[in-house]
């Protein structure tokens, strides 16, 4: 019989690793990254990449799986993260699956069927030319014209998802939308979705305060090591936290403002998170607003409701 993953989702800066690590001390369990940016190795800062400290012992899958130059898809992370799901449920312990990735989460739990297509590096390079030199709105209206229902989806500032999306169309002659069969999937792994969330302007401060603490921790090293690398191109270097330096290394704009854009990205993608998972996934929700002082005693609430459940699932 398969163990109830637990999960845990919510924004960027919300507390979710700390609430993890508590979790699966008390269950004697072990934590997988459902972070798309987790699994490059090397990229520790720009993610808040769990340490060893803070890790306490407990055990991280799916962490420092890739090197930035290697693609990773959701396909990949879907075969990897189900494969470990599995290998713990077999060993009786209750797999905990933590991240804001959303679409990797759900590819890991439900029934997603993913279109093969071969990769086209050169295709790809060609249509990073065209947005360095025309823009990303010409890609994205590329996309509107051949697959429609990937361009409502895909937001026309993300050129990766949009130049993957143009790839597919390319290698296969099918669309994109077209890799996922229907919105309606089976779910394939009994779960418990525990989503953590806060006051809006709490959490954003919180995320200001954390873009502060990176840079002086040495995340703009951290960045042009990748820059450095010649893969301002690659998958890796999307990451929020590093394309905004891009500009910065190519001498077009002043540290001060490439800063201040990580941080707006950042919270907006905090609030892209928010929305993703209202309307994904079934949620039990807990406001961490009134816990920055006293964390233990919402945790040991979160606790004792997973416990509940489980009983009742008995």
């Amino acid at each position: 019989m398969k163990q109830t993953t637990i999960v845990i989702v919510g924004p960027t800066a919300v507390g979710k690793t700390q609430l993890s690590i508590m979790l699966a001390k008390r269950f004697h369990s072990e934590i997988v990254n459902g972070d798309a940016f987790q699994v490059y190795r090397g990229m520790d800062i720009c993610t808040a990449k769990i340490t060893e400290a803070e890790a306490e012992g407990v055990t991280h899958h799916l962490i420092d799986i890739r090197e930035p130059s290697e693609p990773y898809t959701v396909a990949d992370y879907q075969r990897d993260a189900r494969q470990t799901l599995e290998t713990l449920s077999s060993e009786g312990k209750i797999p905990i699956l933590v991240g804001g990735t959303g679409f990797y989460i759900k590819a890991a739990l439900y029934d997603y069927r993913f279109a093969s297509s071969g990769a086209n590096p050169k295709y790809r390079r060609k249509l990073m030319r065209i947005a360095q030199e025309e823009g990303g709105d010409a890609l994205f209206a590329r996309l509107k014209h051949v697959d429609p229902i990937a361009a409502e989806r895909i937001h026309p500032n993300n050129v990766v998802r949009v130049i993957r999306a143009l790839e597919v169309y390319h290698e296969t002659g099918t669309p994109f939308s077209d890799r996922v069969r229907n919105e309606t999937v089976r779910q394939l792994y009994p779960y418990l979705c525990i989503g953590l969330t806060m006051e809006r302007e709490l959490l954003y401060t919180r995320i200001n305060a954390r873009v502060d603490q990176m840079m002086d921790g040495g995340l703009l090293e951290e960045a042009r090591s990748i820059y450095n690398q010649g893969l301002r191109n690659a998958q890796a270097m999307q990451a929020i936290g590093y394309k905004e330096f891009i500009p910065f290394f190519d001498g077009t704009c002043p540290l001060e403002e490439a800063v201040s854009q990580l941080k707006k990205n950042s919270r907006h993608y905090a609030k892209r998170q928010l929305t993703w998972f209202r309307r994904q996934m079934s949620i039990q929700w807990f406001d961490m607003t009134d816990v920055l002082d006293d964390f233990s005693t919402k945790a040991e609430e979160i606790y004792c409701f997973i416990k509940k459940h489980q009983s009742k699932s008995k």
